[in-house]
C-alpha cells in the first residue's frame, strides 16, 4: 500500500493545516481491515445515515462519541460468562472482536439519533447551518421616491 508524505503542504500553504490533516486521516483509514462493514447513505437534502453491521453486539457494548467533527463508533465485547467454555464449536465464523470505526464529519453535521435493530447500528446525521450562513433574500427598494418625507422639509415651490 502506498503512503503519502503531506509535509510539503505544511511548508508551502498557510491556513490549510486542516485540509492536510483530512488527507492524512483519509489515507490512514483506507488502510484499515474493513471490519465491521458499513454503508453511508443520504436520506434527504441535509440528512445522512451511517449503517454499521454489528451482529452479536448488545447496545451496552457499543459506544458512539463525537469530538471535533470526528465520529467514533467502538464495540467492546464483554466476556461471555461460562457459556463460552461449555460450547464446542465445529466452525466459528461470527467475528466477536472489538472494533473502532472513525468517520470525519463536515462542519455543522450533528448526530441526531442512533438505533440498533437486528444487528444493524443506524446513526442518523443532519447538517444544521447557523442562520448567519443560510442564504437570505434581499428586498430591492424602488429608490428615493419610496422614502417618506419628513414634515416641514418639503421643497418650496418657486
Amino acid at each position: 500500500m502506498r503512503t503519502y508524505d503531506f509535509s510539503p503542504l505544511y511548508r508551502s500553504a498557510v491556513g490549510f493545516d486542516r485540509l492536510a490533516g483530512l488527507l492524512e486521516s483519509a489515507a490512514r483509514t483506507s488502510q484499515e481491515n474493513g471490519w465491521p462493514p458499513y454503508n453511508i447513505e443520504t436520506t434527504g437534502e441535509n440528512a445522512y445515515r451511517i449503517e454499521i453491521a454489528v451482529a452479536g453486539f448488545k447496545p451496552d457494548e457499543l459506544n458512539i462519541e463525537v469530538k471535533e467533527n470526528l465520529l467514533t463508533v467502538t464495540g467492546r465485547k464483554t466476556a461471555n460468562d461460562d457459556a463460552g467454555a461449555e460450547r464446542n464449536y465445529l466452525h466459528r465464523g461470527l467475528a466477536e472482536r472489538d472494533f473502532e470505526r472513525r468517520f470525519q464529519l463536515a462542519d455543522y453535521v450533528v448526530v441526531k439519533d442512533a438505533d440498533l435493530v437486528n444487528g444493524l447500528l443506524s446513526i442518523d446525521l443532519a447538517r444544521e447551518l447557523p442562520e448567519a450562513l443560510k442564504p437570505r433574500r434581499i428586498e430591492i427598494g424602488a429608490g428615493k421616491a419610496s422614502k417618506p418625507l419628513i414634515e416641514g422639509k418639503k421643497a418650496k415651490a418657486a
